[in-house]
């Protein structure tokens, strides 16, 4: 069996560091701060990473040790798509988050993020046989963009990035069966917002199955054209597009409750 390995090495320095490459550790600490304000965090146990703009195949992924609320820009790990640890560090990453990142950006150069998560709803919702039911109009918005990935063990065989990629294909978030949620995007605002509406469409679900109350359906026609108006309504030519609105006051938000952030 393939598994995924780190090893410490001794990277570039941060004034080597390209601006671009250090925007992307800002947005992508700040995504951690957010994901432990909103309480989606399982102490060490899920990761966000980030493409390093450039040529190669590098990106960022959080050092496996630390909690969501300590990451800064400057703690964030940067690897290659072979394990191999490219920046300065005190700590390893976590194999099975190398695994999952490393499919998605290996298969995906327009994701610019991809944020995993092990919550209470999205994992719920990632165990029962339906997955994510058209109930709701939040619940169709989401449909409109997720796959599904059967559960195959903790990710630690490489061998499972090509299965991982398949099921993701073109779409923003996968539900991983078994075991939690997945989203990408093409900057780390929209991935944030991606997973802020699949969650929110869980949570949902999982409340509406709580009541016990009888279910009043979306008509099949209504489910299909609302999934066709959220891809439209989501897209750069829509009124809406993923994280561009969002992500500017998530910030300001994340400046009032949880600075530093960006250090």
């Amino acid at each position: 069996m393939a598994t995924a390995a780190s090893r410490k090495t001794a990277g570039p320095p941060k004034r080597a560091m390209s601006p671009g490459e250090w925007q992307h550790r800002v947005d992508l600490a700040a995504a951690f701060r957010l994901v432990h304000l909103f309480g989606w965090s399982d102490l060490l146990a899920t990761h966000l990473s980030a493409r390093v703009p450039g040529p190669d195949d590098h990106f960022l992924i959080n050092p496996f040790g630390l909690l969501f609320e300590e990451i800064t820009a400057s703690n964030l790990v940067k690897v290659d798509v072979e394990g191999r640890i490219l920046s300065e560090t005190e700590y390893d990453i976590n194999p099975a988050g190398f695994t999952i990142h490393s499919a998605v950006h290996m298969a995906r150069p327009d994701a610019a993020c991809c944020i995993h998560t092990h919550t209470q709803a999205g994992t719920s919702v990632a165990t029962q046989k339906g997955g994510l039911l058209p109930i709701t109009q939040h619940a169709l918005a989401v449909i409109a963009q997720t796959g599904y990935h059967d559960y195959q063990g903790i990710a630690t065989d490489l061998a499972e990035r090509d299965s991982i990629a398949r099921d993701l294909g073109d779409n923003n978030v996968l539900i991983l069966r078994n075991h939690g949620l997945l989203t990408v995007g093409r900057t780390v605002g929209e991935a944030w917002m991606w997973m802020y509406r699949a969650e929110r469409a869980c949570r949902m679900q999982i409340a509406f199955q709580q009541t016990g109350a009888e279910l009043s359906p979306i008509p099949e026609e209504v489910q299909r054209v609302t999934i066709e108006r959220n891809r439209f309504n989501n897209s750069d030519k829509g009124y809406r597009p993923i994280g561009k609105r969002e992500w500017p006051a998530l910030l300001r938000k994340l400046d009032r409750e949880c600075p530093g952030y960006d250090a």
